[in-house]
């Protein structure tokens, strides 16, 4: 007989994924969508639901959702109906939010992922629009008496909800998932992603069900998780949670799950309503809305170069591997980089050599020190072109590349022009033949037992000469030449 206790349960993870499009206007009304202003400066009578105002849909929103549809390989429904969706909070003023749902704007689509070596499809249920609501600020009054303030500037601020099927298997698949669709809006410029400024808000539906079972198992929506190291984390807890209070032969309860980052666990919200308890209807001061064929044609004429194009271009014109490939398109700012590095480079320069170390040199060099410095590629304080006129001279054997380490450091630090540094430090590589001789026969004149390994065919004997003459010709020597004229002198090859 099997016993809950020895059953093997299966995963089970949806998301949804709350997209702030970039618009300059909010969805209703032309409050900005400014972030970082006043609380409670950027709202009007619409955005507070004052009696008697009525709403005007913002354009600009609508062909963004559109473009997202198209970047995820959605369909856009010709016709969508706005609803209201009724709740009390104190960050909501009217006590509804507008949003649709029986019939959204777009459905279908999705974003493949690979965390086991073998690429999986996870299916996008629907894409809506909707409005945000404001926000909470809680604290602590004076004898600790509770208290809370709202900031209704974020509120009517025009929103995608991205509703995935339930495909994920796992918490690094759900990873892999918010990371790909961040990846797809940035390319198509519909939002910047920011999840600390919130404009990416990540909800997560989790269950567990014996494996081979088909029906889903009770889930549990967990709220709250800034980052998407925390989606992971919040998940990994939530599915042994679930495992344990399965195992023991009890059942989940539905309700809502807040991540409590400080203690590293979910704690509870409340019960999970239905939809029922939203007591959605169509908004009545919102014709529904009705996108023609050319509407949509005019948009897609407008649609930026999508991650998957972008790649294959990055393979067939600058000749890069798979994994530099993968790594400088990982990140739409990343890949502007690097193109932008060597726009005023020579064309005679332009060669896949070149291509390639460039590439290693923003991987590198330029990505450890962003890291390092907990720098995001739009806050780098080396200019595209100074990387691209580094890249230059070390292809051109003006410096070597431990000079040109070096150098990296001080345009890092001072934003000057690498050629500006090299001819003020006299850092230019030594390339005549006649000006390395003498270090070279001064380091085969004071290692012997080093010239006797070589001759006897030790090749690392030779890397630690070559290595004797760059020190003692204060690294500016070239590296192949000294290795050569160390090949003549010892083996007369």
């Amino acid at each position: 007989m099997t016993t809950t206790a020895t059953l093997d349960f299966e995963t089970v993870i949806g998301l949804e994924v709350h997209v702030q499009l970039k618009t300059k206007s909010k969805l209703f009304c032309s409050c900005s969508t400014d972030f970082g202003a006043q609380p409670n400066s950027q709202i009007c009578p619409i955005c507070i639901g004052s009696p008697g105002v009525l709403p005007v849909l913002n354009k600009k929103a609508v062909e963004l959702l559109t473009r997202a549809a198209l970047a995820l390989g959605a369909r856009v429904n010709p016709r969508s109906v706005f609803a209201r969706k009724q709740y009390f909070y104190p960050d909501l003023p009217k006590n509804y939010q507008i949003s649709q749902y029986e019939l959204p704007t777009s459905e279908g689509g999705e974003i493949w992922v690979n965390t086991e070596g073998t690429p999986r499809r996870i299916g996008i249920t629907r894409i809506h629009l909707e409005e945000d609501a404001g926000k909470l600020l809680h604290a602590i009054g004076q004898k600790e008496l509770p208290y809370s303030l709202v900031d209704f500037n974020r509120t009517g601020i025009p929103l995608i909800e991205i509703v995935s099927e339930p495909d994920m298997r796992s918490p690094e698949e759900a990873h892999a998932y918010l990371s790909q669709l961040k990846v797809a809006l940035q390319y198509a410029n519909v939002s910047d992603c920011d999840m600390e400024k919130g404009s990416l808000r990540c909800d997560a539906n989790i269950s567990l069900r014996p494996r081979g079972q088909a029906k889903l198992g009770t889930k549990a929506e967990v709220k709250n998780m800034n980052s998407f190291k925390s989606v992971k984390e919040a998940l990994v807890f939530e599915m042994e949670r679930q495992r344990a209070v399965l195992s023991r032969g009890e059942r989940i309860r539905q309700e809502t799950l807040l991540w409590d980052q400080a203690r590293g666990e979910t704690v509870l919200m409340r019960s999970k309503e239905e939809a029922h308890d939203y007591r959605y209807f169509p908004d009545p001061d919102l014709v529904p809305l009705e996108l023609g064929e050319e509407f949509i044609r005019s948009v897609q004429a407008l649609m930026p170069e999508l991650p998957a194009v972008r790649q294959e271009r990055f393979r067939k014109d600058f000749g890069l591997p798979d994994n530099d490939v993968s790594v400088l398109t990982s990140q739409k700012a990343l890949a502007d980089y690097f193109e932008e590095a060597f726009r005023f480079t020579p064309k005679e320069l332009l060669k896949p050599d070149f291509f390639k170390m460039l590439a290693n040199w923003i991987m590198t060099e330029l990505l450890g020190r962003l890291n390092a410095d907990k720098k995001s590629i739009e806050e780098c304080p080396l200019a595209a072109p100074l990387m691209g006129e580094l890249a230059e001279l070390v292809q051109g054997g003006k410096i070597s590349g431990k000079t040109a380490k070096d150098v990296f450091q001080e345009v890092w630090n001072t934003g000057k022009s690498p050629r500006e540094i090299v001819s003020a430090k006299n850092l230019s590589q030594i390339v005549n033949e006649g000006d390395i001789v003498p270090f070279v026969e001064a380091v085969i004149q004071e290692n012997p037992k080093a010239v006797e390994d070589v001759r006897a065919g030790k090749e690392k004997a030779l890397g630690v000469l070559v290595g004797l003459v760059m020190k003692k010709s204060g690294g500016k020597a070239n590296p192949p030449l000294v290795n050569e004229l160390l090949r003549k002198r010892l083996l007369g090859s």
